[in-house]
């Protein structure tokens, strides 16, 4: 023993000569941590308990996943917080609107009757905090749909990319790292984020990483493919040509969808021609004939070429030029 404590002694680390080693983590698979703004805090403070109290009811149930599938990092008590909270914020700035417009007709405006101030300033009382109500609960849902949306553009793009690196033998784990550091590929590059975050912070393993990416993801098209990685793992078959068969589908289709997208285009584009050039020339001339063989109702005339040129007209170009904007996005990603 006397000799074992000797050797100890002499090669055991003295305190001054103890070393810090620090291990540097993968990119994608930091922790992030979670910094929630006072206005949360505030809300929270105020309305948690009935949040809790509240948070079991029906209309709450698909609430926790969507927080998931839309990556609002926030349990569903808080948000349901934050809802109640921001609609009592809304419902004051409503009361002190609808204040305002009473008094301020009821005292500038005394020709008219106040019972139109006194319903106008209830209708601007009362409609915020209804609104709020009514939109923040489905926000969450929204908000997994546009992912959703983003997540089936980007699909056939990193599709490729996957299985280019399963050509090289790469495995499944690289991949998925490898791929939450190309954020060109949108929110597949923030999914394949948190397989790494799984994988290599948490400690699970890629298959089990795999499925509870599948269960919170909010695109089918990505739940289909990783319940196919699972399946194929699972049952022995390989990768590989899963993965290029895959990125083949979605190839072909990305140009099915591409050319109806441009049949779209085409066809707002005709319908604009019609709608939006054709009928309001057309219109023009009626009504300028019209007001010079009716002299006397020509000032009613003018007043309705008026709203032809500046509200109609406008209005048009604008629907389409949404219409079209929203279908062109989707053709050039």
């Amino acid at each position: 023993m006397g000799l074992m404590a000797k050797l100890f002694s002499k090669y055991a680390p003295k305190p001054s000569e103890g070393r810090e080693y620090k291990v540097k983590l993968p990119k994608g698979s930091l922790p992030s941590y979670i910094h929630i703004s006072p206005y949360y805090k505030v809300a929270w403070k105020l309305m948690g308990k009935l949040a809790e109290k509240n948070i079991k009811n029906k209309k709450y149930t698909k609430l926790e996943m969507d927080l998931l599938k839309a990556h609002i990092l926030l349990r569903p008590q808080e948000y349901l917080a934050y809802i109640y909270f921001t609609t009592l914020v809304m419902g004051l700035v409503g009361i002190g609107l609808g204040v305002f417009v009473f008094l301020f007709g009821y005292f500038l405006l005394p020709m008219l009757p106040s019972i139109i101030f006194i319903l106008l300033g209830i209708i601007i009382a009362v409609m915020p905090p209804i609104i709020t109500l009514a939109t923040l609960p489905s926000s969450p849902a929204s908000k997994a749909k546009k992912r959703a949306k983003n997540i089936d553009i980007h699909l056939p793009s990193a599709m490729n990319f996957i299985a280019s690196l399963s050509s090289a033998d790469v495995t499944v784990a690289t991949i998925f790292k490898e791929l939450a550091q190309r954020k060109e590929y949108g929110e597949i590059a923030k999914e394949a984020e948190w397989i790494t975050r799984d994988t290599e912070l948490l400690g699970k393993d890629i298959l089990t990483a795999l499925g509870e990416a599948s269960r919170r993801s909010p695109s089918t098209k990505w739940q289909e493919f990783l319940q196919g990685v699972i399946t194929t793992a699972t049952s022995g078959g390989r990768l590989k040509p899963y993965f290029l068969l895959k990125s083949e589908e979605f190839e072909k289709e990305q140009k099915l969808n591409l050319k109806r997208n441009m049949e779209n285009l085409g066809l707002f584009a005709e319908i604009y021609v019609t709608v939006g050039v054709a009928f309001p020339l057309f219109l023009v001339i009626i009504m300028a004939i019209m007001a010079l063989i009716n002299g006397s109702s020509s000032a009613t005339i003018v007043l309705l070429l008026e709203i032809v040129v500046m509200v109609m007209i406008p209005l048009i170009i604008f629907v389409f030029s949404y219409f079209i904007y929203s279908t062109s996005k989707e053709v050039t990603v």
